[in-house]
């Protein structure tokens, strides 16, 4: 992991995704990818490979900072990163690590996938793509739109694709393996043939696939056509436009979750740029896990809708056909609620059209105001139920009210069952005190609930959240928040003494006097920074942290600091010193440790004097006191004289 870090440059990776610019010696500063913000306050220091905002409190590593960035798991943003700088990953036997393929095969089919891409793109524009670009145009989609998305042709040979693809080199068992071709008795042929081709990608933008459409009468396949399981695609855990929304995701807490390729594409020309959508497979448990991590609801409380409307955790919608599969889809979907800290809901248009046969019929604002309108799944899901009874009789009216009843169970915001119950008695045309009466035997009688949290507990009230997470779960997702112990006000003269000197430890420990690490544990009064400095003493101090990168000494001090106080290291090891003149810095780092070791020398000098006075002078103890005493001020002496040198 380590190497990891060092070959991956923090300010090359975040400058992919952050116009940065100098602030101060060694510091660079950009607007945060992870709140809006109109000042900067993105604080990236390459020597020590950590990011920090001091807007939003984000901060971490190069590791974290995709990991957040791009909603991968640590394992994935390892890979990544790994991939990038050219490090060879080993795994440990018996780890949780997926199965690997032989070195460099991942990313030859990575390139194979990237190659196809570009060649499907360039056919759409080829005399034998007419029926393609027909087919987009009729859905309102132009050139720019499928330059956009990277929509392609395949043409309708059997080895188009395979003749180019080893032109540029690669083998035959490499494109079986990357699921662009197909092994018949003859030899392999491309998969793919006649067909509109979407590229379908991961999070980090890398082509895994392709999910393609029938155009042409003679192909005898199904409508819709997608790569087979590969070592790169798993289609229970792609999610089409994933790479296009992330950001977007991530930024407002709201993912649109809609049913094909062409619906991805016009909910993001009208304006709904948080769209995507599953391929091939109805959403589920390991797409939960994907939208999880971007939307980073991992809090207490995650889930509950406010008075304005808004959502804390965010907002999971779901569009379906008013058809009987849309509800269909919709309980599955329902089904998956409570994976997140998050308010889940269905938007379904008058007519039953999709998101791209509206924007076709009625403009873009159509589609936004789809997406506006839309309703809390349960109560799509409690309704669609409802009308499977004949509500003008007494046993319709019963049956209703039973098959409601354990939905209400599930609702995780306590506050709104009751509200719900009143909404569900006036639906049905029934008395409150009766569907109470069966929502308790539902919540009392387990086989009637519906299925329990996966998570434990009833995450909406915030209990089984408020506890501490150790660390990552098996997804890469954080399962607890810590509270982080709060930085001092800096306007105390003393807090901001304490600070500077722990700034100039963590990002300057080869200008800092060796003094410093003859400083005990109560040489720190504010108790942030007592902290701070307990784990800087354990890593070794600054003696430890001459002897290797600056970069290294801060994950070192990391490892001992707790969870809790972690993200005040990573604040003092990018906070800029006062003073831009990289020639002047050892001096400012000097003066400011000097100064903390001066004060913490004056407070032992007035604890001696206060000791001598409570003495008896003819006893050796005083002898002995007032020797300390005269030790202390004497090495106080020797620290003013050299610093006024």
């Amino acid at each position: 992991m380590d190497q990891v870090r060092e070959r991956a440059r923090i300010d090359e990776i975040v400058s992919a995704h952050v116009t940065l610019k100098p602030a101060g010696v060694g510091a660079l500063v950009g607007l945060c990818p992870f709140h809006d913000e109109r000042s900067p306050s993105f604080n990236v220091r390459p020597s020590v490979g950590r990011y920090h905002c001091f807007g939003c409190g984000e901060g971490g590593d190069v590791i974290e900072f995709i990991m957040k960035m791009d909603g991968l798991s640590f394992t994935e943003a390892v890979e990544y990163l790994a991939g990038k700088t050219g490090v060879q990953l080993r795994y440990e036997e018996g780890g949780n690590a997926r199965p690997r393929e032989e070195p460099g095969k991942r990313q030859r089919l990575l390139e194979a996938n990237r190659v196809a891409a570009e060649f499907y793109a360039e056919q759409l524009m080829g005399p034998g793509a007419a029926a393609a670009r027909t087919f987009l145009a009729e859905r309102s989609f132009d050139r720019s739109d499928a330059e956009h998305f990277g929509v392609g042709f395949a043409p309708k040979g059997w080895d188009a694709l395979q003749r180019h693809l080893q032109g540029r080199g690669f083998t035959q068992p490499e494109l079986v393996a990357s699921g662009l071709m197909s092994q018949g008795q003859r030899g392999i042929y491309d998969r793919f043939r006649g067909r509109v081709i979407w590229p379908i990608r991961d999070v980090t933008g890398a082509v895994i696939g392709f999910g393609a459409r029938r155009l042409f009468e003679d192909d005898q396949g199904p409508k819709y056509l997608n790569t087979p399981e590969t070592s790169l695609y798993k289609k229970s855990h792609v999610l089409y436009g994933i790479d296009l929304a992330k950001r977007e995701i991530a930024k407002g807490k709201r993912v649109v979750v809609v049913e094909g390729y062409t619906d991805v594409m016009a909910a993001h020309l009208s304006g709904v740029t948080t769209a995507v959508a599953t391929c091939g497979t109805a959403f589920g448990g390991d797409h939960a896990k994907v939208v999880r991590r971007l939307l980073g609801d991992t809090t207490a409380g995650g889930g509950l809708q406010l008075t304005s409307g808004g959502t804390v955790g965010g907002e999971i919608i779901f569009t379906f056909d008013g058809d009987a599969a849309g509800q269909k889809a919709a309980e599955r979907a329902y089904g998956e609620d409570q994976r997140f800290f998050a308010q889940t809901y269905v938007a379904v248009a008058d007519g039953g059209m999709d998101p791209c046969d509206l924007r076709m019929a009625n403009g873009p604002e159509a589609v936004r105001a789809l997406v506006d309108g839309r309703k809390p799944l349960f109560a799509f899901v409690i309704q669609a139920k409802i009308r499977q009874f004949d509500l003008n009789t007494v046993e319709g009216r019963v049956s209703a009210v039973r098959a409601a009843a354990p939905e209400i169970v599930g609702i995780r915001d306590r506050s709104q069952r009751d509200g719900y119950m009143r909404e569900v008695a006036g639906w049905i045309g029934t008395e409150i005190d009766e569907v109470r009466r069966e929502v308790g035997r539902a919540a009392s009688t387990p086989s009637l609930r519906r299925a329990p949290d996966r998570a434990g507990g009833d995450r909406q009230s915030g209990a089984a959240a408020s506890s501490a997470g150790s660390g990552p779960a098996a997804d890469g997702s954080q399962p607890g928040a810590v509270p982080q112990v709060s930085a001092p006000d800096l306007r105390d003269p003393v807090a901001r003494a304490e600070w500077l000197a722990l700034v100039a430890v963590l990002q300057y420990p080869q200008h800092v006097p060796v003094s410093f690490d003859d400083l005990g544990e109560e040489a720190f009064v504010v108790p942030a920074w007592q902290a701070v400095h307990t784990a800087i003493r354990a890593a070794g101090g600054v003696t430890a942290g001459r002897e290797i990168s600056t970069a290294l000494w801060v994950a070192a001090v990391l490892e001992q600091a707790p969870e809790a106080v972690a993200g005040l290291v990573t604040q003092l090891a990018v906070a800029d010193l006062p003073e831009d003149r990289e020639s002047a810095i050892g001096a400012v780092v000097e003066g400011v440790v000097r100064n903390v070791v001066d004060h913490v020398l004056g407070r032992r000098v007035a604890d001696a004097k206060s000791r001598l006075r409570r003495l008896d002078p003819d006893t050796e103890a005083y002898q002995t006191a007032f020797a300390d005493l005269l030790t202390i001020e004497a090495r106080r002496r020797t620290l003013r004289e050299s610093t006024n040198d």
